[in-house]
């Protein structure tokens, strides 16, 4: 057993047993409290009244009854035009360090979301907290020892202005600790090449010299580094090139598409472990070894509030309709789909992150990602999220032996009916009609509003079968490659017509 190893790992539960958690809903009542007391004198304090709210009985209640929804336009457009033009204290105290710029899935150009150095605090908060739990997993240890590959977006950060820029993985791991830099790979002056095909075939001639333990990013492009690292030393699987490889941690995207295509690259199992890292904060992490889901990081710089994931309350633009009910950490239940709204450290209030969550323990506050507001296909009634498509697309993973990391699908018109056209990212021989059949048939079952809608006006699905590389370039073309991005699984009739001449090219 190694020595140090022994040392961190008995230093981190020490830690942990000193640290008394209040409950997740008494922590989330001092951090809206923060909240407010802290950005109170800023110009958006001062127009929504936020002594005012201080001072009244209930004031979760009136925190949620005198500020509107945001989302990401709304915020830009009132608040966060002036911060980006220089003004201090808008929507937080003084003025942000850095600009995250998101993967813009579901835009035509990436957003710039304030980052302070509150957030920059929490998000090292959160990061120790979420080292803290490996200990949960029974990890050997000299696991402890170990180096961490954490594959994200370049951490040579772009000036602009007084800022500077770039997506949060590059922010997050331009701000690492000085204490982890020893354990952190590729290092500083990898993570800085910016090209991120350069950056992995640099990756790729170097990783022999690392002792990686971990892994940590967004699974698609860890696959293609994976492969890359792979091909070039001329092995089979990634054990070989890091025999140590033990853990791996995905990055604020389900796991389960990418499981099978993943393992092949695998020959000994390792732990994976979900993160729900994104542009506005670090959200959730998974805590412990019996369940897959995440808990919410509930004391440390983040207020959430949920609204129930219906059709009725969600406009066309994905935004939320301003009546909708909205319910505090107290009052959730689980296996109900919610819009995540949170207001953060960094300045943004009541903010639409866009994507849908569902409680699988209120207690413990720990949730599963389910999908996005926008990527939620209504067309005729069919109410199709992304959890839904992912259970379809599993089941035939497994009824047919194949892999299915890839997908994304629109709702398109005929002869004046609808079908759901599907591309489906695999390097299966599966006859498409038969795959269409039985997607059909697996989406009835997975969902009873769409075999409602099947039954009258949505005429059927028609699936088209491409290599996955397909879908990372389309991304690359985008000039979307790598770090935090994450392919639009939905898309509207224009840009559906987009993506159909980009395959026709390939």
């Amino acid at each position: 057993m190694a020595i140090l190893g022994s040392i961190i790992k008995a230093a981190i539960d020490l830690r942990d047993s000193l640290v008394s958690e209040k409950t997740p809903a008494q922590a989330q009542q001092e951090v809206l409290k923060q909240l407010l007391e802290t950005a109170k004198d800023t110009a958006f304090g001062k127009y929504y009244g936020f002594k005012k709210i201080l001072e009244s009985q209930d004031i979760t209640s009136a925190f949620s009854e005198g500020i509107p929804f945001h989302d990401y336009n709304k915020m830009k457009e009132d608040w966060w035009d002036r911060v980006i033009e220089g003004m201090e204290d808008i929507t937080w105290p003084g003025k942000p360090s850095y600009f995250a710029l998101s993967s813009g899935t579901t835009g035509k150009s990436s957003k710039r979301i304030p980052v302070t150095n509150d957030m920059i605090d929490a998000i090292r908060t959160a990061g120790i907290k979420q080292v803290g739990a490996l200990t949960n997993f029974d990890l050997p240890s000299d696991f402890f020892e170990k180096e961490i590959m954490m594959l994200g977006s370049s951490t040579d950060l772009q000036s602009r202005g007084e800022f500077l820029e770039g997506e949060i993985s590059g922010i997050s791991a331009s701000n690492i600790p000085f204490w982890f830099q020893g354990y952190y790979k590729p290092g500083e002056e990898i993570a800085k090449i910016d090209d991120w095909d350069e950056r992995v075939e640099t990756i790729a001639k170097r990783a022999k010299e690392w002792d990686i333990g971990a892994l940590s990013g967004i699974p698609s492009w860890m696959e293609l580094m994976m492969k890359k690292v792979i091909d070039y030393h001329n092995v089979e699987t990634i054990h070989e090139v890091w025999p140590n490889l033990q853990v791996y941690t995905s990055g604020g995207v389900a796991f389960q598409p990418y499981e099978k295509s993943f393992k092949q690259l695998l020959s000994k199992p390792v732990t994976v472990i979900d993160t729900y890292l994104a542009s506005e904060g670090f959200i959730a992490f998974q805590q412990r070894p019996d369940t897959t889901s995440m808990k919410l990081v509930t004391d440390n710089g983040i207020y959430f509030e949920f609204v129930p994931f219906k059709p009725e309350y969600i406009l066309e633009d994905g935004s939320l309709d301003q009546e909708a009910p909205v319910v505090g950490l107290s009052d959730v239940h689980t296996d109900t789909d919610y819009v995540l709204l949170i207001s953060t450290v960094s300045g943004a209030w009541r903010y639409l992150i866009g994507d849908t969550i569902a409680f699988t323990n209120v207690e413990k506050a720990e949730i599963k990602i389910t999908g996005r507001t926008k990527f939620f296909l209504n067309v005729v009634g069919s109410q199709l999220s992304v959890n839904k498509m992912d259970t379809a697309l599993r089941e035939l993973e497994e009824k047919f032996d194949i892999e299915i990391p890839e997908f994304t699908l629109a709702a398109i018109k005929i002869d004046n009916e609808f079908y759901h056209s599907w591309y489906l990212g695999t390097e299966a021989d599966t006859d498409p009609e038969t795959l269409s059949q039985a997607l059909d048939e697996a989406l009835k079952e997975a969902n009873k509003n769409y075999r409602v809608a099947r039954s009258k006006a949505l005429k059927g699905v028609k699936v088209t079968t491409v290599s996955p590389n397909v879908f990372y370039e389309w991304n690359a073309r985008n000039k979307k490659k790598g770090g935090q991005v994450k392919m639009e699984r939905v898309m509207n009739e224009e840009k559906f017509a987009d993506w159909e001449a980009f395959v026709r090219t390939q």
